[in-house]
């Protein structure tokens, strides 16, 4: 009879074949990555503000969108089964009616009838309410006042470009001129939605709200509306406003990125095409042209079966995370370091390494050396301390003397990365002015990037991986902001992955990197607390809705990606032992799988809790192998020891 550990050997040998047939010629491995119905949404909403329309492409994405639409309660989600949410079903429901779906369509029925339920297009976010100000849904007062001006503001301004987190710098910076110059789409087909409004727009006269209800918040609302006619009337007629444009300019252009674009993410993107549409650029434009095409270049063919052939826009690309996670994996699985084909992932990311671009975070660490490496293809300006953490591990694991230099480079700026209270966020130092979600810009709550568990343990792990003394001061610092950040009942919030399973798989293996007595009662109650989460199934599971407090709690269903989590975490607190362990392994072994990926419908990831969260579809192919593996491999070695710190 086939054992429990024969199985998993057998199962993630087999994925790790299946993901090797995966990789591209000069060695990365990449997957979809999905977002919910808002980016296709604006991938349409783009066409036709510049009139640049695409039929095909167009039809093919309103199959996307009425295939993802919630048959439970008629609009969009934004993850898998989960709630009804207004912005992006007033974003899916006015694409769909610009390409032509009929209103009269019972999908369309249903979604319309759902968004009046919930209060109408009114209570839209703010992203939301400046698409629709774009298309002249509603006036411009309905969005908060963003003068350009922002751009001129110096660094120690209260409120200034350099606070704002990575993401939120490249969208607002082309969106300053959009405001300043509030354009009108061209909408060839003069589409228009007055129905999604539960009140006539004419008739409503609050549209902006304190976000987060504290005294930062009032106090951000009374200057909205004391900015509001300054920016009507008397900003647009004073010197400052050209300056400022060209300010803004001069922030994008260096950072256009090529086709790799703006930021590399889809909505800094799309806000440079349509400013340099309305500054006037010609389609040959270099720069018109670049940004464009950078939008184009994130449209994918799906090849979720549920969604029959349909093509959909990419929030961005993720191929240095998925190549470094896919090797792994491969590792775990029992891929020879040696292997050519782990020895090309690992030669196509060590030249990928960021080395002589001093990005936005250094304004922050001005003497620091770069030595990081992004998300994307490209993204020199924004290298992620995350993946520069977990490709750092890969290299060192595969030939630290070979990689030495690139190892020895993402330490030195990862150390240096390091925030003021220990931890790290993803992109810059000290990116925590909290009172900036204040304003009603920032009613999606994610304008800042604060350091966070997830991303400290993995630059934790690498740190000791290498050879960082437990002692360190850099670990010292990081093991006391894990020691904070840990919540009452022994978990640890995930801000990148969903959730609690995710931050406390991070946090536990860091833990046994640095060396930590994992039998200590703090460390305990983390191993108790995933144990006390395991399923009937003997899975684990969690839901985007854990990311609300009054949620914490809540799974709708087991996943591969999130039961991997679990057991990675538990093996690394020595547990490899223990039924718990055993029963998720029997979990996995027994999932359906197609190839390398396991089947797995569930968002496990997010953008910005509450706002955005990711599918990152190569994660049900990189866990589970990776959990299988070193299962396998602990369970038929000689020691229960964890080697690496993930």
């Amino acid at each position: 009879m086939t054992s429990l550990i024969d199985t998993a050997r057998a199962n993630a040998k087999d994925a790790a074949d299946h993901l090797l047939a995966r990789q591209h010629d000069d060695g990365h491995i990449v997957y979809e990555l999905e977002a919910d119905a808002t980016i296709p949404a604006e991938y349409i909403f783009l066409n036709h503000f510049l009139d640049d329309l695409e039929p095909e492409l167009e039809t093919e994405m309103g199959e996307y969108l009425r295939s993802i639409q919630s048959d439970r309660h008629g609009g969009w989600p934004l993850f898998h089964d989960g709630d009804f949410n207004i912005s992006a079903s007033v974003k899916a429901y006015y694409a769909l009616k610009i390409i032509g779906d009929d209103i009269n369509a019972d999908h369309m029925v249903r979604a319309r009838t759902a968004i009046l339920g919930f209060g109408g297009a009114e209570k839209a976010n703010v992203f939301t309410r400046y698409a629709l100000a774009l298309f002249g849904q509603v006036p411009w007062r309905a969005v908060p006042a963003m003068p350009v001006e922002l751009m001129l503001m110096p660094r120690w301004f209260p409120v200034n470009i350099w606070k704002f987190s990575y993401w939120s710098r490249t969208v607002i910076g082309p969106l300053l001129i959009l405001a300043s110059k509030r354009p009108l789409a061209k909408n060839p087909r003069q589409v228009n939605c007055p129905e999604l409004f539960k009140t006539p727009v004419d008739q409503i006269k609050i549209w902006n709200v304190n976000p987060t209800g504290t005294r930062w918040g009032d106090f951000f609302i009374a200057l909205d509306k004391f900015l509001h006619p300054l920016e009507k009337y008397i900003l647009p007629r004073l010197p400052f406003r050209k300056r400022a444009v060209r300010r803004a300019l001069e922030f994008i252009n260096p950072r256009l990125n090529g086709y790799e674009g703006l930021g590399a993410i889809f909505p800094a993107m799309a806000n440079a095409t349509m400013a340099f549409n309305v500054l006037g650029y010609d389609k040959d434009h270099p720069d018109y042209a670049v940004a464009l095409g950078s939008v184009r270049k994130l449209v994918v063919e799906t090849r979720d079966k549920r969604k029959g052939r349909a093509r959909y826009c990419q929030p961005c690309a993720s191929p240095i995370w998925d190549t470094s996670l896919a090797a792994h994996a491969l590792l775990e699985a029992g891929v020879e370091r040696t292997d050519k084909r782990v020895i090309a992932a690992c030669d196509w990311l060590a030249k990928e390494q960021i080395l002589d671009v001093k990005g936005d975070w250094s304004v922050n660490a001005p003497d620091l050396r770069p030595g990081g490496w992004a998300f994307q293809y490209k993204n020199d300006y924004y290298p992620d301390v995350d993946d520069t953490a977990v490709v750092g591990m890969l290299l060192h694991r595969v030939d630290p003397e070979k990689y030495k230099e690139n190892i020895d480079r993402a330490a030195e700026w990862i150390e240096g990365m390091q925030s003021t209270n220990g931890g790290w966020g993803s992109f810059d130092i000290d990116n925590d002015a909290d009172f900036l979600n204040s304003i009603p810009f920032a009613d999606h709550g994610a304008l800042l990037d604060p350091p966070t568990v997830d991303v400290a343990a993995r630059c934790l792990s690498f740190l000791a991986q290498i050879g960082y003394d437990k002692n360190h001061k850099t670990l010292q610092r990081g093991i006391a902001y894990l020691k904070d950040e840990q919540e009452q009942d022994g978990s640890w919030f995930g801000r990148w992955g969903t959730n609690y399973v995710y931050g406390t798989w991070s946090a536990l293996c860091a833990l046994n990197a640095l060396e930590q007595d994992m039998k200590a009662p703090w460390i305990r109650n983390a191993v108790d607390w995933l144990k006390a989460r395991q399923r009937d199934d003997g899975g684990w599971g969690e839901d985007g809705a854990t990311y609300w407090d009054d949620r914490k709690s809540e799974v709708k269903t087991s996943t591969p990606s999130q039961t991997a989590w679990a057991l990675l975490g538990l093996m690394a607190a020595g547990e490899v032992d223990e039924s718990e362990v055993d029963k998720g392994i029997a979990y996995i072994n027994n999932q359906p799988r197609d190839g390398a990926k396991w089947d797995e419908e569930a968002y496990t990831a997010v953008g910005f809790p509450r706002v955005f969260y990711l599918r990152y579809h190569g994660y049900s192919a990189f866990f589970p192998t990776w959990a299988l593996g070193r299962y396998a491999s602990l369970k038929r070695g000689n020691s229960r020891s964890v080697e690496w710190g993930m």
